[in-house]
This record gives structure tokens, C-alpha cells and sequence, in this order.
């Protein structure tokens, strides 16, 4: 998904790219590299000014188009994807940052300099060692910069300087005497790049920028940066998707090669990351400075700092070809280099991270204000009561609060709330903004514990669609209520998630079928009073064409259990052995073929479920190690900023799929590529959680439990499919790499 999530913005940034195209196609940039190191706009500069896409953020009132950032971000987005040279990035961040000054005349008249297409460029606090000396008629400049974007081409340079009070912000005019602007051979080539000296440079009392918050600007600089290389990301993504697509090896396709889907659908993964984080740090840029930092810290390392392991991952997978001068891509390789330097270094910002999220979460949460003010009030009403009420049994598959039962959970299952989504009567049909009114409710609960329907919640949707309502009516109210638990009897030790080798068999005998087979890998059968399961109808059809869906009665003769003990040591596993396990007709949902469709269904609800579990802190441990005093305590907080970073940029992209479809638009890939983001979300934080904690490893029994957690992990990774399996569905159904 691109940054933007409006059509509007869409049209946006199709503007842009219908304007890179006319007027700055690659092989025409690559003829103004000299040009554009020395500081020379380039000859279409005036016509993206006409347009407005450089001030699409600058108040009408000043001559820009009354847009929010979050447009500009689309634009910035936009011309990346299409390498649109010269200063734009460093030009609209400079008028970004001079807009968060107070409004004097003074700024008012410098922020129509920009709308009218004045270039400019940033220095922050940490990129020079500028000192200002007040004096009658203004400040006293001297000092130099490092290297920085598009100042040989600037107009302006907005630019912090100390003073012994503090930090004072100034419009430098480069044209005026006292202040050198040095180029710089710059890594990217599209944009210049050079030093600035101060020696007694005078800057007048109103190019004073009163306001701005030194945090505040970086965290607008990085966000902005986020936004372009996130932008050149997603121009690998296409890039290397249309080259496995063609390019040919061996007689056929490279894009048939199952480890080049894998490395092309990691990609798509870690571009939807770092277009979520982008997003996310540009919106968070009216909110308290907490958040915003949160926000901004978390598109530093999620969008800009990988942005050139990702680009050199592209590379490999065009091979030699794209390592050669005439390729495009190490043009953009060169970008991602360039903005990764410009921010700084990315330890920083995942220490400043966990420092900030050791005691705060970042609110990723839409703000609904009114909206369906009467429903709302019946969720409160439903709410209130069900805080007056307990449940009084454990849960029929383990004794976990939110499968416990009793009077609290009766009434909410009975209200309709425990999957607010399905139909009536099982649910209330809720749309998408009803359920980010019921999870907002039971958020300002933390008393009530928000029921769960464990694994049935993967398996009630295919009755609901397929059976027969008398079937509905026994099963489905119970299962709210929690008295009647369930297992999934899909996997065999012959097949896998993709089910194509299946190899139970069903039999059609008179009044039911006939089940023989052998299961593997069943969650808590042994607790299960009923199954799902698939089994083979038609065996003379190909792979998933003959298939079929069945309830099973876990009790019926037949089926014997023998439980799999796990690393844990615990047996959360079952395989389950069929012999002759007659099931009823009416236990057949839908046709004797359509099992493949209710499967893909239910594993489709699966991966939804355990997407969301990223909403569970899986970064305590880590929490807990920052809060003590130790040697290595910025190596933790470097982890624990990284971690949540990573669990940040997943509840984003869960929230930017609510938003689109709150909007009308189709579902999108989500689910899928936060299955394999938690999955390498994961294997990060035990990773670093073993390490930071050792030795406490060494053995199980440690409080904080570490070992246990860790020997649990397998469920998680491999539930509800594989990494691998998700790739493979990611490279064919959503970037479309040919099948082989």
C-alpha cells in the first residue's frame, strides 16, 4: 500500500508521478548529475512550483494549498518511487519546520517565500556547531555544519545555532556576505550536497524562528525522510518484482525460484513496515511530543535506517545486472545511503526509543470523537452490567481469564459482542467503525476481560456461512458461552498448510461418511469436545478439488488421541487417529467438494487472530531489564527500542487496513504479511532477550519466566502457517511471481 489512503491522496500522488514522467524520466536526470551537485534547480523547477506539490502542507493564506503533511507525505512518497531530483525533500522540510514557528509578519512573509518556490535545506541542532551572539540589530553567526542536503541549491537555510540561553532558530540567506556554502561530492547523485561556514555572518533580528522545539523539528525531518525512503523501497519492490517476472534462467522464469519469492515477498514485508512507520510518524506530528517521538524514532528504524540493506537486497536478487552503472537501482541504493546518513546514527534512535517506551505505548488507536453515538451507548449499557457480573467456572479448554464462563461472559456473548462482526444473532453485524467503538469500550475497562474464542473463533465463521441453521443453533451459542471447546483437525504428517497432499478419507455410506485417516499436530484435542476437519471426498480430482469439511464429535467411536509432548515439556499437541468415525450428512458443510474454500476461510480468520496478538506485550522481559541499573543498560534500551519499533509499525499496519476499509476499499494483503512480520518480530525479541538476560536461561524456573516462553515460541511461529507458507502465498497471490 502507498502512504496514502484516500482517493484523494491517490490523485495526489499520481500527479506527482504523471509530472516526473513528463519532465524528469531517469536517463534524463542521469544527464544533470554535475549540474545538480553544483547547485542548480533543475529546468522543471518552476513548473512543480506552478502545481503546488512543494507547499501542499503551507497554509492558503500564504500561498500554499491548505493540505496537511500527511498529503505532503504522499508527494514526497511519489517522487521518490519516480527519483525525482533536486531539493525537494530538503525544501519541504525546511518549510515544514519554519511553520512550526510562531506566526509573526516576519514568518508569515518567509513561509510565502516558500509557497512562491523559494529552495531550502535544514541544519538541525546535532549537524553543526553554529554559536549566536545577540547583538543590536540581530545575531552574530559563526561556525560550520557537516554535510547537508540540498544546501548548495538552497535559497534560504533554516538553521539552529547556540547561544548561552539555549538554542535559537534563524533563516540564513546565503547570498549575503558572512556565510560560504562548500559542495561536497554527495553519494546521491540526484540531489547536491555541501558544507556551510558562518564567520561573523549577521542575521537580522526577524529571521528569528521563535517556537520551534528542537525535538519537534527532527522528528519532522525524520518523518519526512521516512516518507522518501520508503518511496524508494517500494520502487525496489516493483522493480524486482518485474524482473523475476521476465528474466529467465534454466528455461524459465527466475521468479519461479521459490528463494527468490521468498527474498522478493520479505520485500513487500519490510516495505509495508516502513510505509506503515512513515505514516504513522507523520500523523503523529500533532500529537503530544511523547508520542511523536515514539512515533518518529520508530520510522527511523523501521523506514530509513534499513532502507539500504534493503535496496543492496534488491540488487542481489537482479544479480550483476544491477550492479552496473547503466541499472537504475544504485541510483536509488545511493539514496537510501544518503538518507540513512542524514539522520544519523539508528542506535540512537532506538536507545532514545526504549528509554521512551520502558513506561509509555504509542497510541496507535483511531480517534472516533461521536461517531454512532447510540451504538456506542448500547456497548456501554452491555458494558457497565457485565462489570457488575463474574464468572464463576474456568474455561472448558484451559484456565485462562478470557475463556472463563459464567454470568459475565453470558451476557456479553448473548449481546452479541464476543464477535461483534458475524451476523445476527451470533454477533450485531457491527461495521468496521462499530468495532473500533467496541475495542475502544473494553479498553477503558481494564477490569473486564475481554472474552475469548480461542481456536472456535477460526472455525464458527464456516458454520455461520455453510450450515444449516439448526446446526448453528446447537453449536454456536454454546461455544460464545464457552461451554463446548473445539479443535482443528487439518494437518497430516503427509500434508502440511497447503493440504494439497490430504489423505484422509471420507466415505459416503448411508445417512453420513465413513472417516479414516491420521491427523497431526491438533491443538488441544484432547480438551475438544468437537472438530474440524478436512478429509478427502473425491479422490480422482486433483489436489484441493476433492475435499470436504466436517464437524466431528470427538467422542465418537474411533477417534483415538495420543498426545505430543512438546520442548516444554507439555503436551498442547495432539495426533489423532480416525478408524471408521462415522459423521452424520448434517455435519457436512456445504457440498462434498467445498471443504478448500471453507479451509482457506478459516486459516484466512486464523492469521487475523494471531496478527493480533502483536496487541500483547512481547517485550517484558526486555521492559524489565531496562528499568534496572546495569553496565550493558543502553544495549537494552537499543533492544527494546527496536523491538517495539518492529511491534509498532505491525499495529500500524493493522490500523491503515481498518482505516481503508472504514473507507469503503477492498481488504488488502495484511493479514499475510503481519503473520510473517510477527514471525520475525519474535524471533527478534527472544533473541535479544535471551542474550541481554543471561544467564538466567540456564535455568527453567526464573521469574521473570524467560525459558518457558521461549520453548512456546514453535506454536507461534508455525501456527496457522508457516513463514514459508506465508511467502509463498505473498509471492504468488500478491505480488503475482509465476507458480512453477
Amino acid at each position: 500500500m502507498t502512504i496514502g489512503l484516500t482517493p484523494e491522496q491517490t490523485q495526489l500522488a499520481d500527479a506527482v508521478a504523471q509530472f516526473a514522467a513528463r519532465n524528469a524520466p531517469v536517463d534524463k536526470t542521469r544527464r544533470t548529475f554535475d549540474t545538480l551537485a553544483a547547485g542548480e534547480l533543475p529546468s522543471w523547477w518552476d513548473e512543480f512550483v506552478g502545481n503546488g506539490f512543494h507547499a501542499v502542507h503551507l497554509s492558503e493564506e500564504s500561498g500554499g494549498q491548505g493540505g496537511s503533511l500527511s498529503d505532503t507525505a504522499c508527494v514526497l512518497e511519489a517522487a521518490a518511487i519516480a527519483l525525482l531530483p533536486g531539493p525537494v525533500l530538503p525544501t519541504v522540510t525546511a518549510s515544514a519546520i519554519a511553520a512550526l514557528a510562531e506566526h509573526t509578519p516576519a514568518v508569515e512573509a518567509l513561509l510565502a517565500r516558500f509557497s512562491a518556490g523559494a529552495s531550502a535545506a535544514v541544519i538541525l541542532p546535532a549537524d553543526n556547531d553554529f554559536r549566536a551572539t545577540p547583538g543590536p540589530a540581530g545575531w552574530t553567526v559563526t561556525g560550520s555544519s557537516g554535510a547537508v542536503l540540498g544546501v548548495c541549491s538552497a535559497q534560504l537555510i533554516v538553521a539552529a545555532a547556540r547561544t548561552d540561553a539555549g538554542v535559537v532558530w534563524l533563516v540564513l540567506d546565503p547570498s549575503e556576505p558572512g556565510l560560504d556554502v562548500e559542495r561536497r561530492n554527495g553519494t546521491d547523485k540526484t540531489v547536491d550536497v555541501g558544507v556551510v561556514r558562518a564567520d561573523g555572518y549577521a542575521c537580522p533580528d526577524d529571521a528569528a524562528l521563535d517556537g520551534i522545539s528542537d525535538e519537534e523539528a527532527r522528528d519532522v525531518a525524520v518523518a519526512l525522510t521516512a516518507c522518501v525512503a520508503a518511496g524508494t523501497i517500494r520502487w525496489c519492490v516493483q522493480a524486482v518484482t518485474d524482473h523475476l517476472r521476465t528474466r529467465e534462467q534454466f528455461g524459465r522464469p527466475i521468479g519461479t525460484f521459490q528463494a527468490l519469492q521468498h527474498q522478493a515477498a520479505m520485500l513487500l514485508v519490510n516495505s509495508e513496515l516502513a510505509v506503515s512507520a512513515a505514516w504513522d510518524a507523520v500523523r503523529s506530528l500533532t500529537e503530544d511530543a511523547a508520542q511523536r517521538r515514539i512515533a518518529a524514532s520508530g520510522a527511523a528504524l523501521m523506514a530509513v535506517a534499513p532502507s539500504p540493506g534493503l535496496v543492496l537486497d534488491t540488487l542481489t536478487m537482479f544479480g550483476a545486472i544491477g550492479y552496473t552503472w547503466e541499472h537504475d537501482l544504485h541510483l536509488f541504493w545511493r539514496r537510501a545511503t544518503s538518507l540513512a546518513a542524514s539522520i544519523g546514527p539508528a542506535g540512537r534512535y532506538a536507545e532514545e526509543l526504549g528509554e521512551l517506551t520502558r513506561s509509555r505505548t504509542r497510541d496507535v488507536s483511531v480517534k472516533l470523537g461521536d461517531l454512532d453515538a447510540e451504538f456506542r451507548r448500547e456497548v456501554v449499557a452491555v458494558l457497565d452490567e457485565a462489570l457488575t457480573l463474574r464468572n464463576d467456572k474456568p474455561g472448558r479448554q484451559g484456565d485462562y481469564p478470557n475463556q472463563a464462563t459464567g454470568p459475565q461472559r453470558t451476557l456479553i456473548a448473548d449481546a452479541g459482542l464476543i464477535a461483534p462482526h458475524w451476523p445476527r444473532p451470533w454477533g450485531v453485524e457491527a461495521t468496521q467503525l462499530q468495532q473500533l467503538i467496541i475495542d475502544e469500550e473494553f479498553a477503558k475497562r481494564p477490569d473486564l476481560v475481554r472474552p475469548s474464542l480461542g481456536i472456535s473463533e477460526w472455525i464458527l465463521p464456516s458454520l455461520i456461512s455453510s450450515a444449516p441453521e439448526h446446526i448453528q443453533r446447537r453449536f454456536i451459542p454454546a461455544t460464545q458461552r464457552g461451554e463446548v471447546g473445539w479443535c482443528q483437525l487439518f494437518s497430516e504428517p503427509g500434508a502440511g498448510s497447503d493440504l494439497a497432499a490430504l489423505a484422509t478419507r471420507a466415505t459416503k455410506v448411508d445417512g453420513g461418511w465413513r472417516i479414516n485417516g491420521h491427523k497431526i499436530w491438533t491443538s488441544s484435542a484432547h480438551t475438544a469436545d468437537y472438530g474440524a476437519l478436512l478429509a478427502r471426498t473425491d479422490p480422482d480430482v486433483a489436489k484441493h478439488r476433492g475435499i470436504g469439511y466436517f464437524i466431528v464429535d470427538m467422542s465418537a467411536d474411533g477417534i483415538e488421541l495420543q498426545p505430543i509432548r512438546q520442548a516444554t515439556g507439555e503436551a498442547h499437541f495432539n495426533e489423532v487417529f480416525l478408524s471408521d468415525v462415522f459423521v452424520p450428512d448434517e455435519m457436512l458443510l456445504g457440498g462434498p467438494t467445498d471443504g478448500w474454500n471453507l479451509a482457506i476461510a478459516t486459516m484466512a480468520q486464523e492469521r487475523v487472530a494471531i496478527s493480533g496478538y502483536v496487541n500483547f506485550d512481547r517485550a517484558s522481559i526486555l521492559r524489565g531489564l531496562a528499568d534496572q541499573e546495569r553496565p550493558d543498560r543502553s544495549r537494552v534500551l537499543a533492544a527494546l527500542g527496536e523491538a517495539d519499533a518492529y511491534a509498532n509499525a505491525i499495529k500500524v499496519l493493522a490500523v491503515r487496513e481498518v482505516l481503508r476499509l472504514l473507507d469503503g476499499q477492498a481488504a488488502g494483503p495484511a493479514s499475510s504479511i503481519a503473520k510473517v512480520a510477527m514471525n520475525v518480530m519474535l524471533r527478534r525479541i527472544f533473541t535479544a532477550t535471551l542474550e541481554l538476560a543471561a544467564p538466567a536461561a540456564l535455568v527453567e524456573d526464573t521469574e521473570p519466566p524467560i525459558v518457558e516462553p521461549y520453548f512456546h515460541l514453535p506454536a507461534e511461529l508455525i501456527g496457522g502457517g508457516t513463514k514459508e507458507i506465508q511467502l509463498n502465498i505473498i509471492a504468488q497471490m500478491i505480488l503475482g511471481l509465476p507458480r512453477q
